[in-house]
């Protein structure tokens, strides 16, 4: 079993059309302080990035932010978190953020949510982690992402031996239930969650 420390959350820089959407991000915020874990975020105080932030620090637990210098102003950084990293390109922030968490989370978003989901759902594949990757269907937001791996693994484009494993939370409650039962299991399908068996 892997102890989860800390998870790298993704999530939009708005809020989204649906309340749900920060709901779900202050729900994980709270249950991720009431168990101790870390959060480690883009840095920002805007949308869902900054909701679930607060929502860490609000409940007592901690924050690590890790954001790019030319988002600065543009995401404006979050004040207060215990520890808040500007480094000089997106590249870096990714590495970082990926090298401090033991898990990631995919809260609604835009197309840079998309962009990191998909990357480490990348590294997976190839071997480079096995990390939990857990996408929050709030609403079924994500459900057009899963039906491309489906259709991509329809139209044999995933090959044998090359598997992407990645669970699917269905509400806010539980996000993290599903992170938890993912490292337990080594990454095995646990409760609602969706495998890909070839790649």
């Amino acid at each position: 079993m892997t102890k989860i420390n800390s998870i790298c959350v993704f999530c939009g820089s708005a809020n989204g059309r649906n309340p749900a959407y920060v709901a779900a991000a202050e729900r994980l915020g709270a249950d991720m302080a009431a168990h101790g874990i870390r959060l480690v975020y883009g840095g920002g105080n805007v949308g869902l990035m900054g909701t679930t932030a607060r929502a860490v620090m609000a409940a007592g637990g901690k924050v690590t932010g890790i954001i790019p210098e030319f988002l600065v102003s543009r995401e404006r950084m979050l004040d207060g978190v215990d520890e808040l990293h500007v480094v000089p390109d997106m590249h870096t922030r990714k590495r970082m953020m990926f090298e401090a968490a033991d898990a990631f989370v995919t809260l609604p978003g835009g197309i840079g949510t998309l962009e990191e989901v998909v990357e480490q759902l990348t590294w997976a594949q190839l071997g480079r982690h096995k990390k939990p990757i857990v996408l929050a269907d709030i609403e079924g937001f994500w459900q057009p992402l899963v039906e491309v791996i489906h259709h991509m693994n329809r139209e044999a484009f995933i090959r044998e031996g090359f598997e992407i494993r990645y669970h699917v939370a269905r509400t806010a409650a539980d996000i993290l239930p599903t992170v938890l039962a993912a490292a337990g299991d080594n990454g095995e399908v646990a409760g609602d969650a969706e495998t890909i068996a070839r790649m």
